[in-house]
């Protein structure tokens, strides 16, 4: 560690160069700077491997066996640090990653499918590691990098983590296709007075995206259930007397039937999330770029 501490790249280019060029002007040039500052390092690493690595001859210089010896060595060393630097070059087809993503099963549904037909046929050796969204660890889980993607509704997600639109959605009031209790077209008074469901992804909350929005026209609507999935949601209102908010891209859906109302609640985003350290990974921005296109 010491004899590390008395060297650095400078001298191991000087080294490089004199074995190559066998000239200290030569190399002097090269490097543009002056004889002397190549004859003054010399000297500090005559004193550091104790040999006098170049003989001077009225031609320039001649190495010693002991420098010649250490050559491949010194190539090795500054091709490793010139390799450290250069970019490196992304190709999906011999990519094999592990690439977790993160979501609820409603864009497991819409976007997962669409992904996995362009992954296996870019990057066929590309692993994919799918997780159902748990917001009380999704922060935590992209910094540690447990997760490498997060899709979700921005509400969901910390502010200060990089984010790109994918698309805008909206939501469907719908109700089982049995139920008696609802017409085509219903006000908003009237639907608020069905009993409802909500999903909640991890936290099993009866609040729902909804409420708040149900609450600003004077109609708090009662909510009876929350369910953790889409799917869930949509065979419980199918097989009871409850209705609910589904996104639009789930629908149609065979046992539901949708329900006109004069108003809905607002659009929302959907959103892929990752962590600031992933920022300039080639694979990562692969794969937000492929997310991109698929649903641009």
């Amino acid at each position: 560690m010491k004899l590390l501490n008395k060297i650095d790249i400078r001298q191991l280019r000087i080294l490089q160069g004199l074995l190559k060029e066998r000239n200290l002007s030569r190399v002097a040039e090269k490097m543009d700077v002056s004889q002397q500052a190549i004859s003054d390092q010399l000297r500090k690493l005559r004193d550091t491997f104790d040999d006098r690595l170049f003989i001077r001859t009225s031609n320039g210089v001649i190495p010693t066996p002991f420098v010649e010896s250490l050559k491949p060595k010194i190539d090795h060393i500054l091709e490793s640090l010139e390799n450290l630097l250069k970019p490196d070059i992304f190709d999906p087809a011999t990519a094999t990653d592990l690439f977790s993503i993160s979501s609820t099963d409603f864009e497991q549904r819409v976007i997962l499918p669409k992904l996995v037909n362009l992954l296996r046929q870019k990057a066929p050796n590309l692993k994919l590691a799918v997780r159902k969204l748990e917001l009380d660890k999704l922060a935590e889980s992209l910094m540690t990098g447990d997760v490498d993607l997060v899709i979700s509704n921005p509400a969901f997600v910390p502010e200060s983590y990089p984010s790109m639109l994918l698309y805008n959605e909206n939501y469907v009031c719908v109700a089982g296709k049995t139920n008696k209790k609802v017409k085509k077209k219903m006000s908003v008074a009237a639907i608020a007075q069905i009993p409802q469901l909500v999903v909640s992804p991890s936290s099993g909350e009866f609040s729902g995206a909804a409420n708040l929005w149900f609450e600003e026209q004077g109609h708090p609507r009662n909510v009876v259930l929350s369910v953790p999935t889409f799917t869930a949601a949509k065979a419980c209102i199918g097989e009871s007397d409850l209705c609910g908010f589904i996104p639009s891209r789930l629908l149609p859906d065979l046992q539901l039937k949708t329900i006109e109302l004069e108003e809905y609640p607002p659009n929302f985003e959907v959103i892929a999330v990752w962590h600031q350290r992933s920022n300039q990974d080639p694979l990562h921005i692969w794969i937000r770029g492929q997310l991109k296109k698929l649903v641009g």
